[in-house]
Formats: structure tokens, C-alpha cells, sequence
């Protein structure tokens, strides 16, 4: 899987923020992911364990998990709020044409 790219080599204000609403969805995507990839972690530490210690401690990890990606939810909110009135500035004017941020 190659890596998501982003291009904007005629970079104007509302170019700019496109561009870092796109890096936000991105950020959003591989969150969703990673979140994902715990509750495997979950259903499969269930399936072979029978010990209480080993799955408090798989439970400790995943609640480890979570609380960061709640605290980057929080980072990329404020992101997000910091470039929504820039994009409305952007929705009034004239639409760019696709290609004009390449």
C-alpha cells in the first residue's frame, strides 16, 4: 500500500486549507484503523486466554490505546475548528477548478 499524498503546488489560502482538511481525513482514516486493530486484539487475547492476568494486562494496553488516540481526536478538533472559517471564506468565493490546486 503506497502512501497517501497530497499536492498543492499553487498554494493560496484556500488551497491550504483543503490541503489540511485532507491530512486530517487521512489521520482519521488510519485512527479508525489502529482502533480496529485493537478490538482484534481483544477478540483474539479472549479466544486463547484463560488467565485473568494476561487479559487485564491486553485490557491495559488497548485502555492505553484509546486514551492517546482520544487525546489526538482532541488535536486534530482543534485543527479542524481552526480551519472550518477559512473553508467557509472559501465556499463564498468562486470555486476553484480541479486542477488549480495541483
Amino acid at each position: 500500500m503506497s502512501m497517501p499524498h497530497i499536492e498543492c503546488s499553487k498554494v493560496d489560502k484556500c488551497c491550504a486549507a483543503s490541503a489540511l482538511l485532507q491530512s486530517i481525513a487521512l489521520e482519521e482514516t488510519a485512527i479508525s484503523h489502529i482502533l480496529n486493530a485493537e478490538g482484534e486484539k481483544l477478540q483474539k487475547a479472549i479466544s486463547i486466554s484463560c488467565d485473568t492476568n494476561n487479559l487485564i494486562e491486553i485490557n491495559k494496553s488497548v485502555e492505553n490505546m484509546v486514551d492517546k488516540i482520544t487525546n489526538l481526536e482532541l488535536v486534530l478538533k482543534s485543527k479542524l475548528d481552526f480551519i472550518a472559517p477559512i473553508l467557509d471564506e472559501c465556499e463564498d468565493k468562486k470555486p476553484h477548478k480541479p486542477d488549480e490546486c495541483k
